[in-house]
């Protein structure tokens, strides 16, 4: 065999032939009537045996298999797997019917009696596809059905089917409704990461004015109108009440992301994250704001309970003393990253609890202030991941509070015992009702038959598969002969699938 670079080495297929070979060795060596190969030492029973294929046979074998039976430490018989790939195959017009798959079933293994179970999966926000080309989402919700008696080849999963939302969701989708607020977080992070290392990369402003501009106009919005937060805040709680009367639609990003009680850091915040370009931008915007709240011209209104820095000065300024605070070195990155991390959780919190999902005090492991800066703001990157998942869920799946709160609370404990993970699989029991309009029209991506006779460990089952991509990694599948237009499956363009049946038999009676 010609030397391959260490990078290609792996476990290659086999010939059929070389597979069954294997697999007869593996089921001698646990025969006990063979002492002659165990030199009379007790039978040992071996894990299951699964040998890859090269499909190269007619029937385009890709596995080969052998499990022990086994009764306590004893084997009494192996049952033998073979799992063959075809395709892809446009459209269900040459596929096998259930009737031929029953038959199928029933000469292999002389049953009269057969069950049937069906399942099937849905992608019910997977890729998008634009002029022909499939652009991948970051995140897709995936919904599992299964069922007892299928009737047909490709049948519709019936209302009575057990259903499971199968939910990942990665932050920086551009589809996603709080998208606007995942770059307020990306821009924390560049922050956080120029805490640890001293060297901040600072992202290109958003705003045509410069930083110090804006922080000037802000403060003398102040000076002109002392009241201009309060009734703005007056304001903006009035829509908070008709947004929440309002359906959960695509309207709740606006809600999310402007909050009716800014306070002033706040405001200052969404200022400077889109404006300031560099460390100098920073000392300079909190240079205005420390002198004018020295010389008292302003007395802006911030949050009870707020633990930042400049928080705290602007409680000091209330009653005309300020300590004396440097910034030179980090301590501008800082004050802005806490003033950051303050107006974020309180976006989290507003949702969360606002849409009755949680309380506070179920929130008390995410909103710790007394912990290390670097860990408050993994927190605050779960809580939100944890807002990602549930609005992209009520926006796109309309899903209401009935399924929302079950999400929520099911993702809060994960994420109270698991590190940050955004390739981690939230599952939502659901009823197939609530989600049926987004897949009774739809093609699945996988659909699956299993035909069963027989009880206990002479069970035996005969699977016969329909996927949307190739079921195996190790074979290759002939796509020449495809027309590009029937690659892309469109809404009416037929799908194309690939086949698997996977078919077992029982070698028993190895006990004397």
């Amino acid at each position: 065999m010609p030397s391959l670079p260490l990078d290609d080495l792996g476990p290659f297929p086999l010939s059929v032939m070389r597979a069954r070979q294997l697999l007869s060795w593996y089921t001698l060596a646990q025969n006990p009537n063979m002492d002659q190969l165990r030199n009379c030492n007790p039978v040992a029973v071996f894990p299951p045996l699964w040998v890859r294929c090269d499909s190269s046979d007619p029937e385009g074998t890709c596995w080969l298999a052998a499990e022990p039976i086994k009764m306590g430490n004893t084997v009494t018989g192996i049952n033998f797997i073979s799992v063959t790939c075809k395709g892809p195959v446009i459209g269900n017009t040459s596929l096998l019917d259930l009737e031929g798959l029953k038959r199928i079933h029933k000469g292999r293994h002389h049953s009269s009696v057969v069950t049937t179970k069906g399942f099937a999966q849905y992608d019910l926000f997977g890729a998008t596809t634009v002029e022909n080309t499939i652009i991948e989402s970051l995140s897709n919700m995936v919904v599992n059905l299964t069922w007892n008696t299928v009737d047909a080849v490709l049948q519709t999963p019936p209302l009575t089917s057990v259903a499971t939302l199968n939910i990942r969701v990665e932050t920086g989708d551009l589809r996603s409704p709080v998208h606007d607020l995942y770059k307020e977080l990306e821009f924390l992070l560049v922050l956080a990461e120029g805490l640890k290392t001293g060297v901040t990369e600072w992202p290109e402003p958003l705003e045509v004015k410069s930083a110090v501009e804006l922080t000037q106009a802000l403060i003398d919005d102040l000076k002109n109108m002392l009241d201009v937060f309060q009734n703005q805040s007056n304001n903006k709680k009035t829509e908070k009440v008709k947004s929440d009367i309002a359906a959960v639609d695509s309207s709740i990003q606006t809600f999310i992301i402007e909050r009716g009680d800014l306070d002033f850091a706040e405001h200052l915040w969404c200022k400077m994250r889109r404006s300031v370009s560099s460390y100098q931008d920073v000392v300079d915007c909190f240079t205005l704001v420390i002198q004018s709240l020295k010389n008292g011209d302003i007395q802006p209104w911030i949050h009870r309970g707020s633990s930042s820095l400049l928080s705290k000065l602007i409680q000091q300024s209330y009653h005309g003393t300020m300590d004396n605070i440097s910034l030179a070195g980090l301590a501008p990155i800082r004050m802005l990253l806490e003033i950051g991390l303050e107006k974020l959780r309180k976006d989290y919190i507003s949702y969360l609890i606002g849409q009755e999902l949680t309380t506070l005090n179920y929130l008390d492991y995410f909103l710790s202030s007394s912990l290390d800066l670097q860990e408050q703001i993994h927190r605050v990157q779960k809580l939100h991941h944890i807002l990602e998942i549930v609005v992209t869920c009520s926006v796109f799946l309309s899903l209401g509070h009935e399924n929302l709160f079950p999400l929520t609370q099911s993702c809060l404990r994960y994420y109270k015992e698991n590190p940050l993970s955004e390739q981690h699989v939230f599952q939502l029991p659901i009823r197939p009702a609530i989600i049926s309009s987004f897949y009774q029209n739809g093609h699945p991506q996988t659909w699956r038959v299993e035909v069963n006779s027989g009880h206990g460990q002479k069970e035996v089952k005969t699977v016969w598969q329909l996927s949307t991509k190739p079921p195996v990694e190790h074979v290759t599948f002939n796509m020449q002969d495809l027309p590009f237009e029937t690659t892309v499956n469109g809404e009416n363009e037929e799908t194309t699938y690939f086949t698997t049946l996977i078919s077992c038999s029982q070698v028993g009676g190895m006990i004397i």
